[in-house]
């Protein structure tokens, strides 16, 4: 089981960086839906790997896949307010409640299906490991630290800026044209404040909403099914 932990940790901080490099540098972002595709597969794979609780990793994955829906709905609900989406915040508590592994794959699950309504591009890759590195991390953090409503919301409002908007805005700056310089970062960051204000808010604001509800249901569910 531990060596399944340290294969769940390698997946996220080395072969998806590793593949989103490989899309970025060597494919020029022309094979996006297979690097996303990959990274699915990827993901997907301890599951089917750690055979020998094969029951409680289907109702696991049931759940993570239930979690993604609930997220690109949300998304999706609020398409017409730039930013002001409830995505983080159902991943963030997804990965506290449920797993830091499973928090990664609710949120590049998300990020993959609801492009499909707000467009596929070579910023999916992107955002499926934006969206999904937030949850992992708060899902170590409060291992470590007491979970309230109030820390929560504040890892979520600094996570949309030093988290999602940190590696979001990056993407930016390799995708426009021109050299990397330091003034073309600065400039591109500096735009980008504005918008992660906005996510930051709303991320807080719907974890401030739902953090309750949530976190209740979710527990109940993992007792009652042995998660």
């Amino acid at each position: 089981m531990e060596g399944f932990k340290y294969l769940k940790v390698i997946i996220i901080l080395a072969v998806i960086p590793l593949l989103i490099f490989v899309n970025t540098h060597f494919l020029r972002n022309e094979n996006y839906y297979l690097t996303s595709s990959i990274i699915l597969v990827a993901l997907i794979l301890p599951f089917g790997l750690e055979y020998k609780n094969r029951e409680p990793n289907a109702k696991k994955l049931v759940l993570t896949a239930s979690l993604a829906a609930i997220a690109t709905i949300g998304r999706i609900a609020f398409y017409m307010i730039p930013q002001f989406k409830p995505v983080l915040a159902i991943v963030i508590i997804s990965s506290v409640v449920v797993g830091p592994y499973e928090g990664f794959m609710v949120g590049a699950l998300t990020g993959f299906v609801s492009n499909f309504y707000f467009g596929q591009g070579p910023w999916t890759v992107w955002q499926m490991f934006a969206f999904g590195l937030t949850g992992f991390i708060a899902g170590y953090i409060f291992r470590k630290i007491k979970l309230t409503r109030l820390s929560l919301c504040i890892y979520g409002i600094l996570s949309a800026f030093l988290i999602y908007g940190l590696i979001m805005n990056f993407e930016t700056v390799i995708m426009v044209p021109g050299p990397i310089t330091q003034k073309k970062m600065l400039s591109i960051y500096a735009a980008g404040v504005p918008v992660d204000a906005i996510h930051g808010i709303a991320t807080y604001l719907f974890l401030f909403l739902i953090y309750q509800p949530f976190v209740e249901k979710l527990t109940r569910i993992k007792m009652k099914y042995n998660i």
